[in-house]
């Protein structure tokens, strides 16, 4: 079995975060239909409740606390159907991760994308 190595700053979305996130990833998943998404915007902790939410993911939803949530399970993908309620994008989610500003994040990704190749 292959050792996991830490990526500073991430946390590594493995089968027991998996597992940890299941209702908190399924939940985001509903938001892809537009019903539920608007249903979440009438009484989001009646629909925190039907997805049965833990006290933690609760918390990081009601926070808005998108690092919070990748801590208690959340998958980026499936956050980010939750972000998109909030007017977040990927560059938004990807500078709440990393601690950035979204415009200090977006010239990271500049930076590394002029790194030369490493491949052959």
């Amino acid at each position: 079995m292959q050792q996991k190595s830490a990526i500073p700053g991430t946390i590594i979305f493995d089968g027991t975060q998996a597992r940890k996130g299941y209702a908190l990833n399924r939940m985001c998943f509903s938001f892809n239909d537009a019903s539920n998404r608007e249903a979440f915007r009438r009484d989001e902790e009646a629909y925190i409740a039907h997805y049965g939410l833990n006290a933690e993911q609760a918390q990081a939803i009601r926070k808005r606390d998108v690092p919070g949530l990748l801590a208690a399970g959340g998958n980026v993908y499936y956050l980010a159907k939750f972000a998109g309620i909030l007017g977040l994008d990927v560059q938004d989610l990807g500078a709440l991760q990393t601690g950035l500003s979204k415009e200090e994040f977006k010239a990271r990704l500049v930076r590394q994308n002029e790194q030369p190749s490493l491949a052959g």
